[in-house]
């Protein structure tokens, strides 16, 4: 099955230009081949193409099927952006692979890096979206305060990634019991202890993630994965 995203679809039948340059001149697709075509909101269209342009792909749209997230729980990754932009690119990717609802780039007291091309990282979880073949486009927000984020309500589990003297250390795969997750990964400095108290006091727990130390994208990978695996486990 080859997806493409096209998120006016049901409205015009026309593939965007970069979708249509990659069905044309990438994968050399002809006028009555079948595709499948997504809208990044749950639903997928099985399409034959009417026109094989590579600016404006024309389809005709012959069914339409609606896909909820497999994994049935919302959940939310908040990372401080790393130094370098190319392991931030290889976590969207990989997240969205996995399966995450929403990123969210966040700014902390102790953040190294304050600004991404949230366009670009947009671009890498449309693709990912298409290659893992979702239908539900994760949000991609930010760059967004640490403050900011504290303030937005989420009725769900809520914890950071935090290990020191001052907490008991708690397994993150442990204290999850399921359900909608938020998790915060700190900058490569950590979090500062303030930021730490003002989450606890706003229902934060810290957590671990494992006994290794893990550079941030490792550690909000390791975070989703463990989401699901437990996920998994409670819908079985």
């Amino acid at each position: 099955m080859i997806q493409f995203y096209a998120p006016e679809i049901a409205a015009t039948g026309m593939l965007p230009e970069t979708e249509s340059g990659h069905c044309c001149r990438v994968l050399r697709m002809k006028e009555g081949e079948h595709i499948f075509v997504t809208d990044g909101l749950g639903h997928r269209y099985e399409c034959i193409i009417l026109e094989a342009n590579p600016k404006h792909t024309s389809v005709e749209i012959i069914a339409m099927e609606k896909i909820s997230p497999w994994w049935g729980f919302r959940l939310e990754l908040c990372v401080a952006p790393s130094k370098n932009a190319d392991r931030m690119e290889w976590l969207v990717e990989k997240a969205v692979e996995i399966g995450v609802d929403r990123i969210v780039l966040m700014k902390c007291s102790r953040s190294e890096r304050k600004t991404l091309r949230t366009d670009r990282l947009e671009k890498i979880a449309i693709s990912a979206m298409n290659q893992s073949l979702k239908t539900n486009r994760t949000l991609i927000e930010g760059p967004v305060s640490f403050n900011e984020l504290i303030e937005d309500r989420f009725s769900g589990f809520k914890c950071l990634g935090y290990c020191d003297d001052a907490y008991p250390l708690k397994s993150f795969a442990q204290e999850y019991k399921g359900g909608d997750v938020r998790i915060m990964i700190g900058p490569e400095g950590d979090f500062s202890p303030d930021e730490v108290i003002v989450a606890v006091n706003n229902g934060y727990m810290p957590v671990t993630f494992g006994g290794s130390r893990l550079r941030l994208e490792t550690a909000a990978l390791y975070s989703a994965v463990a989401a699901h695996v437990v996920g998994d486990k409670l819908d079985n």
